[in-house]
């Protein structure tokens, strides 16, 4: 079974893709930090980098963006251009900007300035409905114009296919009337709402159920079309979320770089701004008599876990991984075969480029938005850089929602939140109104003591049940 959990509130909104009660996709958003991806801006070109065939574009934030050009395109510094966003700054770089501007929809994709074609996703495999879908769309691409079918177009009406493409090229003429009245840098066009936005992309014909938490949300779906046959739930219960559907922990294991398997091996994954580099290990399983066959079955068994991983953690470019070396040719071509079947679900295009004269398996998977880890994590002062702690926010968040629990669950009438003066600060002035909330929801109280702690995102609640007169 699956469904769509969203939770809206406090300092972010997280939405999980759950399939038979465990999460397989994840995606983040804070409220301070809003992805810039899709925004369409009226950029200016600051430097043009000849010998990399890119430029750098000015669309008003803190870093230029940067532009990829083709061989033939040819931009002087100071001159306007029409951009949208496509990859979010990342460390050291910024915005990583495109010409290519589209506009997705439930089941196609419109793309303004890139020739009139059309392409249908690889996973609609059968020849007679790619053949109709195509006869249908042609007649709908006007020439300034490409589209793109995704997955979600499979058996979809002419019917259906036109009001959708008409939809979005009349959003992209109307996008582009008015580009010519804005001085640059200047945004032109904000990208959809973040829920609205991700559940367009993740919501397909096999989601039993999309359980909202927040009421705004809720009404934003309900207004649109493609989510009107859907089963929409507007999630009313005490308990958080998260917790009601037994996620939270689930989620909060993204902080963790070692992944056990269930036979006691494991595989750690590392992250840098090159490349994704994972380990398989055998760990406590030695197997009973063959090496080899210990070796395969552990391989196989992180082959699948390791798939799973790169989706849920949104782990994309190249990935490298180092499984236990296997003497066996024809196990080796097993373990590819098993990685490819267990990516091919991904709905990012991932790649299995096969071993290296190494031994080790390298894979490339399409990049989205930044790994789900730099959305929810800071660097750690103490290592300086070289390890991830929650951000304050996460940890806020994480504060609030077990308070709630306490609250909406037991009889404890009183919590003493416990933590370094940092997520104490944080807590109580940043987070005034969302305390101010629960303490008013529940009519009980709430109160904070600094503690001295190593860990930056350490924390205790000690919960307590007062009298009459207000004691415990």
């Amino acid at each position: 079974m699956k469904k769509i959990i969203v939770d809206d509130s406090f300092f972010q909104t997280r939405i999980a893709l759950v399939k038979d009660g465990e999460p397989i996709e994840f995606f983040y958003q804070s409220r301070q930090e809003k992805s810039l991806v899709g925004n369409i801006y009226a950029g200016r070109v600051e430097n043009t980098l000849k010998g990399m065939q890119a430029c750098f574009v000015n669309i008003g934030l803190d870093k230029n963006g940067y532009l990829p050009l083709s061989k033939d395109r040819k931009l002087k510094n100071g001159q306007t251009v029409i951009v949208q966003v496509e990859k979010d700054a990342f460390g050291t770089k910024g915005v990583v900007l495109t010409e290519k501007i589209s506009f997705a929809g439930k089941f196609a994709v419109v793309i303004k300035n890139d020739g009139k074609s059309i392409g249908i996703s690889k996973k609609i495999t059968d020849k007679n409905e790619r053949d109709r879908i195509f006869k249908i769309v042609s007649s709908l691409v006007p020439d300034s114009c490409s589209v793109i079918v995704r997955t979600e177009g499979e058996n979809k009406s002419a019917g259906d296919f036109e009001r959708e493409i008409s939809m979005l090229v009349k959003k992209a003429e109307f996008v582009f009337e008015k580009a010519v009245y804005y001085k640059a840098p200047a945004l032109i066009f904000e990208e959809e709402d973040f829920v609205v936005k991700t559940l367009k992309n993740i919501f397909t014909s096999d989601v039993d159920e999309v359980i909202l938490n927040n009421e705004k949300d809720f009404s934003n779906l309900s207004e649109i079309q493609s989510f009107k046959n859907g089963k929409i739930i507007l999630y009313s219960g005490k308990v958080p979320v998260f917790s009601e559907y037994f996620i939270e922990s689930k989620i909060d294991k993204l902080f963790s770089n070692k992944i056990w398997l269930k036979s006691g091996g494991f595989i750690v994954i590392e992250q840098t701004e090159a490349c994704v580099v994972i380990d398989v290990n055998t760990g406590k399983y030695t197997g009973k008599k063959d090496t080899e066959e210990t070796f395969l079955k552990t391989n196989m068994e992180a082959a699948q876990e390791i798939a799973k991983q790169l989706r849920l953690r949104n782990l994309s470019g190249m990935i490298i991984i180092d499984f236990i070396d296997m003497k066996s040719e024809e196990n080796r071509l097993l373990l590819t075969k098993k990685l490819q079947e267990a990516v091919s679900s991904d709905r990012l295009k991932t790649t299995v480029v096969g071993l290296t004269e190494l031994g080790l398996m390298q894979l490339t998977r399409k990049k989205s938005s930044l790994p789900v880890l730099n959305l929810i994590s800071r660097d750690c002062i103490c290592c300086k850089g070289s390890g991830k702690i929650p951000s304050f926010e996460y940890t806020a968040g994480k504060i609030l929602r077990e308070i709630e629990t306490v609250f909406s669950q037991t009889m404890f009438s009183e919590v003493i939140v416990k933590s370094n003066k940092k997520v104490i600060d944080f807590v109580k002035y940043r987070s005034m109104n969302f305390v101010d909330e629960i303490k008013e929801k529940y009519g009980k109280n709430i109160l904070f003591e600094e503690i001295e702690t190593g860990s930056f995102d350490y924390y205790e609640i000690e919960k307590k049940m007062l009298n009459n007169n207000g004691l415990s």
